[in-house]
C-alpha cells in the first residue's frame, strides 16, 4: 500500500494531527460547555442568578476552534457566548459560576460585569465590553504588537454575524489586511443578530468580505468540529508564515433564546427551532467518535455524572462565596500611590 492509501485510511481526526485522545476531549469540553449552560438556564429561572446569555447550538466550533490554536502562547477575544472557548483554554467552571453569581472571586470583573464577559491575564483572555464588536480592533492591535515584536503567535477573536455590520469590524480588518498581521477573525454565524434574521442583516456572506480587505474569507460547517479545526489550524499556520489574517465564517444556529430575558417565539418558530436541533454538532461529535470505536454510552454516562458533580461544586462554592464589598466599586479606576 502506497503512503497515499495509508493516508485516505485514517480516520479524519488523524489526517489532521489529532491523537484518539485529543479527539474524545474536544468531545468533553462540548458535552461541558453544554451542560453548563442548561444549568445556568435554570438557575436564572430559579432565581439564583440575574440573568444568563447562552451559546448552546455553538460549542462545537468554539470547542474546535480552541483546539487548532496554541492554548499556552496564543492571545483570546472571545464574545459573550463562548463559553465552549474559555473553558478549553483553562477556565473552570467554579471560575464561571463566580462570574454568574456576581461573587467578588469572579476572575472576570469581581462581580462588576454581566456573565459572559470574560477576561483572564493568567490565560490571556482579554476583558470584553456589552457594545458589540470593540473586541475586533482590540485583536488587530495585539496582533500588530505580536508582529514588531516578531513573535509566533496570534491573536484570536470571536464576534456574531451583526458585528460584522458594525465600523469596528470593517476598520479592524482592513488595518489588518494593510499590515498582514496574525490575528484571526471568526464569526460564529448563529442566524439571528439578537430577533434581527440573517436575511434582513446581510446582503451576501460575511466571509466574501475579507476580499475587500485583501486576505482569504472561509466558510465553514460550524457544526463540523473536524473542519473548523482544520480551517482554525490553516489560518494559524498562514498567520504565524507571516502571511496576515484569516476571516472564518463558521455556520451554526442559536438554539437558545437570545438571552434569559429574550423570548425567541417572537420572532421565529418552534418548528425551525426543532428542525436545527436535528443539525446540533454535539451529537455528530459523539456518533463520530462511537464509530471509531472511542467512545461509549458507558463512557457517556460517566461523563454526565462527573460533569453533574463538577457544576454541584462549583454552584456551592459561588453560592456561599462573598460578594464585593461596596467600596470596591473604587478598585483598578484610579491609580493608588507609587503606581503613577
Amino acid at each position: 500500500m502506497n503512503a497515499k492509501n495509508s493516508t485516505q485510511t485514517k480516520p479524519k481526526h488523524e489526517q489532521l494531527g489529532l491523537s484518539d485522545a485529543e479527539v474524545v476531549d474536544m468531545y468533553k469540553y462540548m458535552l461541558l460547555a453544554r451542560k453548563f449552560d442548561e444549568r445556568n438556564m435554570l438557575l436564572q429561572r430559579a432565581g439564583k442568578i440575574n440573568f444568563h446569555v447562552s451559546g448552546i447550538g455553538q460549542e462545537t466550533a468554539q470547542v474546535a476552534a480552541a483546539f487548532a490554536l496554541d492554548r499556552e502562547r496564543d492571545y483570546f477575544l472571545p464574545y459573550y457566548r463562548d463559553y465552549g472557548f474559555v473553558l478549553t483554554v483553562g477556565m473552570s467552571l467554579k471560575e464561571l459560576m463566580m462570574s454568574a453569581f456576581a461573587k467578588a472571586e469572579d476572575p472576570n470583573s469581581g462581580g462588576r460585569q454581566m456573565p459572559g464577559h470574560f477576561g483572564s491575564k493568567r490565560l490571556r483572555i482579554v476583558t470584553g465590553s456589552s457594545p458589540v464588536t470593540t473586541q475586533v480592533p482590540h485583536a488587530v492591535g495585539i496582533a500588530l504588537a505580536a508582529k514588531m515584536q516578531k513573535k509566533d503567535i496570534v491573536s484570536f477573536v470571536t464576534f456574531g454575524e451583526g458585528s460584522s455590520n458594525q465600523g469596528d469590524f470593517h476598520e479592524g480588518l482592513n488595518f489588518a489586511g494593510v499590515q498582514k498581521l496574525p490575528v484571526i477573525f471568526m464569526c460564529e454565524n448563529n442566524q439571528y443578530a439578537i430577533s434581527v434574521p440573517i436575511q434582513k442583516q446581510l446582503g451576501g456572506k460575511v466571509a466574501d468580505r475579507a476580499q475587500g480587505y485583501g486576505f482569504p474569507g472561509i466558510r465553514v460547517d460550524g457544526n463540523d468540529a473536524l473542519e473548523v479545526y482544520r480551517v482554525v489550524k490553516e489560518a494559524r499556520e498562514r498567520a504565524v508564515r507571516g502571511e496576515g489574517p484569516t476571516l472564518i465564517e463558521a455556520m451554526m444556529y442559536r438554539l437558545s433564546p437570545h438571552s434569559t430575558s429574550d423570548n425567541d417565539l417572537a420572532y421565529r418558530t418552534k418548528e425551525e427551532v426543532d428542525e436545527n436541533w436535528q443539525k446540533d454538532g454535539i451529537p455528530k461529535m459523539k456518533k463520530y467518535l462511537i464509530e471509531q470505536d472511542l467512545w461509549s454510552e458507558t463512557q457517556e454516562e460517566a461523563l454526565s455524572r462527573e460533569i453533574s458533580q463538577h457544576l454541584k461544586e462549583a454552584i456551592e462554592a459561588a453560592e456561599l462565596a462573598p460578594f464585593p464589598k461596596p467600596e470596591d466599586t473604587l478598585l483598578h479606576v484610579y491609580a493608588s500611590e507609587g503606581e503613577v
